[in-house]
């Protein structure tokens, strides 16, 4: 009987120790992940906060069509009194 309990018990032993490996083998796994993660939140927010500003420093291009044209139509203009004057 003393040799069955030491087995049982031997077995215990050896399924804890298993178990208590796999959950270092994870714990050492998804650390590094959790603070790649963490970094990748972090430049996340620099990049948004940059993206905004591109934003608002290129605000004014949306009025880069209106600006041709109105350069066209000077160009267009000051090129017609040329012709006039015979220049």
């Amino acid at each position: 009987m003393g040799i069955l309990i030491a087995q049982v018990s031997t077995g215990w032993v050896v399924g804890y120790t298993i178990g208590i490996v796999v959950v270092l083998v994870v714990v050492a796994l998804v650390v590094p992940i959790l603070l790649l993660a963490r970094t990748i939140g972090q430049q996340a927010e620099r990049i948004n906060t940059g993206l905004g500003q591109a934003v608002t420093n290129t605000a004014a291009l949306t009025e880069l069509e209106t600006t041709i044209e109105s350069a066209n139509t000077i160009t267009a203009g000051l090129r017609r009194g040329r012709t006039r004057l015979g220049g």
